[in-house]
């Protein structure tokens, strides 16, 4: 292991051993009270904030404590401070060609994430570079609040079932169009909210597209990146200007798209 691994694999283990010294403590506390065996003790610590949710998975490798630990403990001190603990998260770290990529998502009670990624030649490394990337888009959802308001209201969501369509290879005859081979599907909430939140998301997030339920009348709308640079908008209860009027207009029409 290389030396910038070293420091946090011995920072994880002293964190374990003083975990384990506390529960010694408790156990002889308990013992002392004349409390029965499995009895939960209510220690000094228990009238805290419950500590942030934080799963650590891997793929094509097997996440130890030592990794875990660090991971866990840079996620929750990059988030912590910006947001508080009552939230949860999930941290993917794949190792592919050489490489490790770590995938963060922060999970926001009012329905909006927080997405980040590292990848670097170690796992600590790519580790540290999504907390870099993360911490940025906490400042950025923080200063987004303090302007505009917003926040406070947990959002209704609309359970929604996505699937991932095996894509047409060259020199296969053609499948059906109307009963495509399905090797993925999940379920994924379609949150309500105004389309400057929308927008927001995508710029808190790797996505390309958000699809989501307009606050203002409750149709499904979708939020998109241009090759141009600019935010598309696809809203079907939306009024469609005439294109003279367009034409006559051109600046409201700018302003209506990137609103």
């Amino acid at each position: 292991m290389s030396g910038l691994a070293s420091r946090p694999a011995v920072e994880a283990e002293w964190r374990l051993a003083l975990g384990a010294l506390i529960r010694l403590g408790e156990d002889r506390s308990r013992k002392k009270s004349g409390m029965r065996p499995g009895t939960r003790w209510e220690g000094p610590f228990d009238s805290l904030p419950r500590a942030m949710t934080i799963q650590v998975t891997g793929k094509n490798l097997d996440v130890g404590e030592a990794l875990r630990s660090y991971v866990q403990e840079r996620v929750v001190h990059t988030v912590e401070k910006f947001i508080g603990r009552e939230t949860t998260g999930h941290v993917r770290i794949e190792k592919e060609h050489g490489e490790f990529r770590t995938n963060c998502t922060i999970h926001l009670w009012q329905g909006m994430s927080l997405e980040a990624h590292g990848v670097a030649p170690d796992a600590y490394q790519s580790a540290d570079l999504a907390c870099e990337r993360l911490e940025k888009r906490v400042r950025r959802y923080k200063r987004r609040l303090k302007r505009h308001g917003g926040g406070e209201t947990p959002r209704k969501l609309t359970p929604a079932a996505s699937y991932v369509i095996q894509a047409a290879q060259e020199g296969h005859e053609e499948r059906d169009e109307d009963n495509p081979v399905i090797i993925a599907e999940a379920e994924t909430p379609v949150h309500e909210m105004a389309v400057s939140d929308a927008v927001m998301q995508m710029d808190l997030s790797d996505r390309p597209f958000v699809v989501f339920r307009n606050a203002s009348h409750g149709e499904i709308n979708v939020v998109y990146r241009r090759d141009d640079g600019n935010i598309g908008w696809v809203d079907p209860a939306g009024p469609l200007r005439s294109s003279s009027e367009a034409v006559a207009h051109p600046r409201t029409k700018k302003a209506r798209k990137r609103r």
